[in-house]
């Protein structure tokens, strides 16, 4: 059916790829080259590409099979694992989009600390009260029913895309092939690649993993786009389109500075990465339209994902697997007090960031930990709608992409998965409390599968105690 008034196929791709674009691609260089050499990083990519494709054909089956859930990529854990099952995929998604926002937080301060030398490293405590003062502005403007306009979009995608085609023409003017060639496994250690990992090429993949996930949070956006566009089969090929270029952007712009700068360089370049780049490259000129550009698409970014956050608490809540209270409204529409209990909890994660090496690699890890439970229980329900409707080929698409999620909770750092499970304690009270809302008693599959969870944050708790994960 054609909507006439919808929006096109060129119009989705746009929105798709400016959805997903934030501040993590303006650090990629320095976290990839500290884990991994070029060969080991395409790998990576290769890998990271192939399993959030069968994420992306996942998520474009199930809108076009069950246009009638509404709620985000959690209600598809709903349909197929009941209220606890959309309480544990929402509570993920929620934390990890306040979790991304204290990762906005430092590389902004980061950012304004090239110019202003008190906030320079962005985790300092004058860093840390400026960056709690634009979260309650955040939380106030969204508040009082400010929502991200067409014209704020524009002008955020403008200054997030610019400075990165700047990049990529400039690194690509500089390379030089046999840098990039130099130990292209990362066997050797030697002076250039001081302060980066060596040894097999399994482990260094395995170190890029948080990092590639992270910068690809947001793609499930494109899930509830359809219903704007003028056709289905546009939207599912803006989708696929979308997400190409994504990748092609997020390769160029990690891999081709191995062919300009050394490892050690990359590594050692403080945040924000790619500004600090162009500095050895070709001097402060470059450097100052990066960090300019990241500031202005930071603060937009930081906009739009401070409603995520109460939207999805919001959504959950109507679909009753939290207390109503958490999707209450006021007279503007927003869900006050979903926003500020969020923008309580972002105020204290900062402090902790004082205590921690590298506060910026430090929260996008827990939020890349914290969304793949939403993304698991969307490859898990692929597979059992997909069994129920015999759809054998979408059930295969489904699996590889239950399994891609597992492989990354194992590989990437079981450590953060452990310690994202420590936010279910608080989390299953607020759901007891649901149910009891909802005259309901709990089943003895959520007991069971609470219980489970419960143990594991425990032992993420002892294992913190002795030593063995640290918080940093």
């Amino acid at each position: 059916m054609e909507n006439k008034n919808g929006i096109g196929r060129l119009g989705l791709t746009a929105l798709i790829v400016s959805s997903c674009i934030g501040t993590g691609i303006f650090g990629i260089t320095n976290a990839v080259a500290a884990a991994a050499a070029p060969g080991p990083a395409l790998l990576s990519w290769l890998f990271v590409g192939v399993g959030f494709l069968f994420l992306v054909l996942s998520l474009n089956n199930l809108s076009t099979k069950r246009p009638d859930l509404e709620a985000g990529i959690f209600s598809y854990a709903g349909a197929g694992f009941g209220p606890l099952g959309e309480f544990i995929s929402g509570w993920a998604y929620w934390l990890s989009a306040w979790l991304g926002n204290i990762a906005f937080a430092t590389m902004l301060m980061s950012a304004i600390g090239t110019f202003i030398p008190a906030f320079k490293g962005g985790q300092n405590v004058a860093s840390i009260i400026v960056a709690i003062i634009f979260c309650w502005a955040l939380t106030l403007l969204v508040n009082r029913g400010v929502e991200s306009a067409s014209l704020i979009n524009t002008i955020g995608t403008f200054f997030k895309i610019i400075p990165l085609i700047l990049f990529i023409i400039i690194v690509i003017i500089f390379f030089k092939g046999n840098m990039f060639t130099t130990d292209f496994w990362g066997q050797v250690a030697n002076n250039f690649s001081k302060g980066t990992t060596t040894g097999s090429t399994f482990e260094q993949l395995k170190g890029t993993l948080s990092t590639l996930i992270w910068v690809f949070i947001g793609v499930e956006g494109a899930s509830v786009m359809g219903h704007r566009a003028k056709t289905r089969s546009q939207a599912q090929q803006a989708t696929i389109i979308g997400f190409i270029l994504l990748l092609v952007v997020y390769v160029m712009i990690s891999i081709i500075p191995y062919g300009t700068l050394t490892r050690a360089q990359l590594a050692s370049a403080p945040q924000p990465a790619l500004g600090n780049d162009l500095r050895l490259i070709v001097g402060g000129w470059g450097a100052t339209i990066i960090n300019i550009g990241l500031i202005i698409s930071t603060i937009i970014s930081w906009l739009s994902w401070t409603m995520l956050p109460a939207e999805t608490t919001m959504l959950v809540a109507k679909d009753k697997a939290m207390p109503s209270v958490w999707g209450k409204l006021n007279d503007k529409k927003a869900p006050t007090t979903s926003l500020m209990i969020t923008a309580v909890l972002q105020s204290i994660f900062l402090f902790s960031l004082l205590f921690t090496s590298k506060a910026y690699n430090f929260a996008y890890s827990l939020a890349s930990a914290a969304i793949l439970f939403s993304y698991l229980f969307v490859g898990l329900y692929q597979m059992k709608y997909s069994f129920k409707h015999a759809e054998w080929g979408q059930f295969v698409v489904g699996l590889m992409a239950a399994l891609f999620q597992l492989a990354c909770m194992f590989l990437s750092g079981w450590q953060q998965v452990l310690l994202v499970s420590i936010s279910f304690i608080p989390g299953f009270l607020i759901y007891y409390q649901c149910t009891r809302e909802n005259n309901r008693e709990l089943s003895k599959l959520e007991r069971t599968t609470m219980t489970a969870i419960i143990l594991l944050s425990i032992l993420a708790i002892y294992l913190i105690t002795n030593g063995t994960i640290a918080i940093s």
